[in-house]
Parts: C-alpha cells; structure tokens; sequence
C-alpha cells in the first residue's frame, strides 16, 4: 500500500482554512509539497459573531481574518465562500430535528459529509480542483488498482478518522489530510506554525458544537424548540422528577437530572430512555445502560460495502475507545453485536467500523439490544 497524504504529481486544492492552527498547518504543508493551493474560509453562520468565546464556537469574523493572515503568510490566494444556508439546513436544522426526535447526533460527521466533502468538494471539483485539502488527523492510502482507503492517523492520540468515516470512495479520491502522518504533540504544530510565522500558532482550539459558542447546548435547544414540561420516570414507571423538554436529555446522561428523590441504593441515576411521544424521561442505575447489540440505518462506506458477516473494532463517540464486534449487512441495515456489553449507546450516534487502522464504514444507530433486557426474556 502507498500512503497518499501528498501525490507524486503537483495538484490543485482548495484547502479548508478554519482561521485555527491545524487547517493553517496543513494549508502551508500542502504547498511545501508543490501542489498549487488556494485557501477558503467557510462563512457557515449567517450572523457571525465579532470574536469566539474562548475557545468555544468557530466561522466568526475573527476566525475569517485569521485564516486570511495565514494564507498571506504562506502566500498562497484567499477566498471566503458562503455556506451558510446550507449549513443551518444540513447540519443544524438536522441537529435540533433529532433530538426533538429523541436522538443524540454528531454535527461534526453531518458537517463532514454535507459541507465539506459535499458542497465544498462539489464547488470545488467544478471550478477545476483536483482535491479539497484540511486538518484532520486522518490518513488517505492508495492500492496499487487506484482504489483509496481511509486509514486512522499515525498518531491515535489526535486521530480524528471517527468524524471522517462517513466518506465514500470518491470523497477519498479528493481527500488531503497533510497532518495525518504526523508523529508529534500538538505542542511541536503549534511550534511549527510558529517557525512558518503564524499568527495562529497560539490560537485555543475550538471544541464543542460550533455553531453553539457558549457550550450551552439544553439552551439552545430550548430557544429552538421551546419549554416543555414533562416527567422524570424510574425504571418502575413512579415519577421521581420533572423536566423543561425531553430533547434537552442524552442516554447516558448523569449531570443536571434535577431528582428530587434518591435512589433506593443511594447511587447515581442515568438517562435510560427518551421518549418524545409523551415527553418523558426514564432514569436508572449505570448498569441499565449496557447494551449488547444494536441496529444502524443509512449505512456509508470508505470503499466496497463489505460482503457477509465480519469481525471489526467499532468506535461509539468521537473521543471514544473501540470495542470488538461481529457486523453484518441485512437488508440495508447494520447488524452489530459486541462482544462485551457497552454502555451508553444512544441512538442517532454514529458507529463507525475499522479492520486494524482501516475505516470500513459507518452507520447511524437506529436502536439498541439492552444486556438486562435479554437477560429477562
């Protein structure tokens, strides 16, 4: 296999420059290499703000002048594109509606799938590019038939390859990922920019949901779809609480329950169960959570679907480990059964599958088999 973070033949990318370190990085990378580079910003926020908060939010008027900065310094041609009517209706339109349903999305894989590598590779391809460039830590190899793969990055402490697993093999073929064989801390990229003269080498990542810059995610939901007062249910059925939206909730959830009563045992109760028919709550102990197989709809590959029953490794959440699991193809869905029980799988999260450091895929999980609910059938 050949590794492909750079092409033996000068390209033309559009590199994706977010106005933070790591697109900069890759953006400067890219045309050390040769390739003929022209830098985008992306205005996803109708309103943008004048300055994040912290390190909190992105696409403000500070991020664009950043990325500006950066791409003068590498010298290489700037444009901000406008995105962002497509961004609220893909990604954040998307966002309020699944948890509305009950579901728990992941806006960075929408994102991923409907901006980046979507709209912006689309716009790109059309206007004469031959592959969008930007910083994530992820890996693109060759075989030697010309197919591509997706490959975790070298350094699985910043591999980011779980928000990427929603790639076909297209996207792939027009996928630069400069920092995917990087071997260093963040610390030795943020001296690197420095040594290339980046302003934005000191710049605070951004974390959380973009396009919710105070972290506040229950508020902004509850601007969005507004109060609803509903109960906070046990296992039994007995009320133990109330709530302002059932959509402000997550499986899993510990923190911020609002229970009055405590559990007989005295132990933490978690979000079991959402439920926005009649907007209520279910809550139990941790123990309740384990899941030992579940179904995923709207399955996407990184190449050929995979034929058959397999065994693979699947990661759960963006920072997650990964766990063993048998996986099969039925009927368009995914079948998966882990080998141990896992907790806190909530539906609308995307499971993604690898066979060694390869990306075979992801799927969005449509339910779930709870281990306690085996055991009493």
């Amino acid at each position: 296999m050949t590794e492909t973070p750079q092409r033996t033949r000068p390209l033309r990318v559009l590199a994706a420059m977010s106005g933070g370190v790591d697109s900069a990085v890759a953006a400067a990378r890219a045309a050390e290499a040769g390739h003929d580079v022209t830098g985008v910003h992306l205005a996803l926020s109708a309103n943008p703000q004048s300055f994040r908060t912290g390190a909190r939010g992105c696409c403000t008027i500070e991020d664009s002048r950043d990325a500006r900065r950066a791409a003068d310094v590498i010298g290489i041609p700037f444009y901000v594109w406008d995105l962002a009517d497509r961004f609220r209706e893909d990604v954040v339109e998307d966002f309020v509606a699944e948890y509305e349903a009950g579901r728990t999305p992941n806006p960075c894989l929408r994102c991923n799938e409907k901006i980046k590598f979507a709209a912006l590779l689309d716009k790109a391809l059309a206007l004469g590019f031959d592959a969008v460039c930007t910083g994530h830590y992820a890996k693109v190899v060759t075989l030697p038939d010309g197919s591509r793969e997706l490959h975790r990055a070298s350094d699985m402490a910043k591999d980011q390859s779980y928000v990427l697993g929603v790639l076909d093999e297209r996207q792939l073929a027009h996928a630069l990922f400069p920092l995917g064989d990087t071997l260093t801390t963040k610390d030795e990229i943020r001296a690197e920019a420095e040594r290339r003269g980046l302003a934005v080498a000191k710049k605070p990542d951004s974390h959380d949901i973009c396009f919710i810059a105070d972290g506040d995610t229950q508020g902004f939901l509850a601007r969005r779809l507004g109060k609803a007062e509903g109960d906070i249910l046990d296992e039994s059925g007995a009320k133990v609480g109330t709530h302002e939206g059932a959509f402000g909730f997550t499986v899993g959830q510990r923190k911020g329950l609002r229970i009055g009563t405590p559990a007989p045992d005295g132990k933490p109760r978690y979000v079991l169960d959402i439920s926005p028919v009649d907007n209520t709550v279910t809550v139990g102990p941790a123990a309740a959570l384990d899941v030992s197989a579940l179904t995923a709809i709207r399955p996407r590959w990184c190449g050929t679907a995979p034929a058959g029953p397999a065994r693979y490794t699947a990661q759960l959440r963006a920072h997650g480990g990964e766990t063993e699991v048998a996986a099969e193809l039925v009927d368009g869905e995914l079948r998966v059964t882990f080998t141990e029980p896992v907790r806190g799988v909530a539906p609308g999260q995307a499971i993604v599958l690898y066979d060694d450091s390869r990306v075979v895929g992801s799927a969005t999980i449509a339910s779930t088999v709870r281990t306690a609910d085996v055991a009493r059938a």
